[in-house]
């Protein structure tokens, strides 16, 4: 497998080539008020980013959800329909505000997964990052390095995350939807 960035501004475009060619498209999220998302398009072709749903200074707490399952509308009008959506499943957080955050991302995606009828799974961090670096607790340093090895350029640890989740979900599948 052989990966080129064919340069989008904003966001990373990796074409894939070799293998068989993929028929939905996948969305791989790492939750979080700063989201990262790698997805594969029907053509294999591979695009990453990040974006903020923190809540502004004078919004109400639910405005950064609102904007998240308004970010997966627009998702899934631009990259066609969803195959299905996998995402990083989180056990242990630092503090309770980081749980909470988390949990009303969680939420928010797997009504609208279900509402939307696109299949979705959580893999735990652990797998994610054992795929990506053979080291289970690897710390995100060793996630980013390891995406740079493989082609990427990810702008920070959840945009890495979320292309090491998206990689294990495409070998997961045997490349398939």
């Amino acid at each position: 497998m052989r990966a080129h960035v064919t340069g989008i501004s904003g966001a990373n475009v990796i074409c894939v080539t070799g293998g068989s060619r993929p028929t939905r498209t996948l969305l791989a999220l790492d939750l979080g008020s700063t989201l990262g998302w790698a997805v594969r398009l029907p053509d294999g072709s591979i695009t990453s980013g990040t974006a903020a749903f923190r809540p502004g200074r004078f919004e109400g707490g639910g405005m950064g959800w609102l904007r998240f399952c308004r970010w997966l509308d627009d998702m899934a009008a631009s990259a066609g329909p969803l195959g299905s959506v996998v995402f990083e499943e989180v056990r242990r957080h630092a503090g309770t505000t980081a749980a909470h955050v988390y949990g009303g991302f969680l939420a928010h995606l797997t009504a609208w997964c279900e509402g939307a009828g696109v299949p979705y799974q959580g893999v735990p961090v652990g797998t994610i990052k054992r795929f990506a670096t053979g080291k289970g607790n690897a710390p995100k340093e060793a996630v980013i390095a390891a995406m740079r090895a493989r082609g990427f350029a990810p702008h920070d640890d959840n945009e890495a995350d979320a292309l090491a989740l998206l990689l294990w979900a495409i070998d997961a599948r045997g490349g398939a939807q």
